[in-house]
């Protein structure tokens, strides 16, 4: 059963951080395309960043440049995505997802496994 598990959100004040962490287990992730989304209440759900199978190549979302960094640990089929410079806006559940390819989409359509999901909320 293939599964992706985030963890890692939670309440923090407007300048603050959060690491959030995205466990695979189920099949074999690390030739596989990882990405982050998220979805505030009422909002479609929308790309932040990307990264290939490699670590070698990421891509974010221009509103998060500069403050969110994505990484990987292949060897425990895990990916991160740290988070500072938190602004209320970036309230949202975040989702990571699997694309069974070398390299990243912004589209959630090219992606095929999805976690949960995990609940950032930043405080004003």
């Amino acid at each position: 059963q293939v599964q992706l598990v985030e963890s890692g959100g939670g309440l923090v004040q407007a300048g603050g951080s959060l690491s959030l962490s995205c466990a695979a287990s189920g099949r074999t992730f690390s030739t596989d395309a990882m990405g982050w989304f998220r979805q505030a209440p009422g909002k479609e759900r929308e790309f932040v960043a990307h990264i290939s199978w490699s670590g070698g190549s990421t891509f974010y979302a221009d509103f998060v440049k500069g403050r969110f960094t994505i990484s990987r640990d292949n060897a425990k089929n895990t990916v991160y995505l740290q988070m500072n410079t938190l602004k209320p806006e970036d309230t949202a559940v975040y989702y990571c997802a699997a694309r069974p390819s070398p390299y990243g989409s912004y589209n959630p359509q090219d992606y095929v496994y999805w976690g949960q999901g995990t609940q950032v909320t930043v405080s004003s």
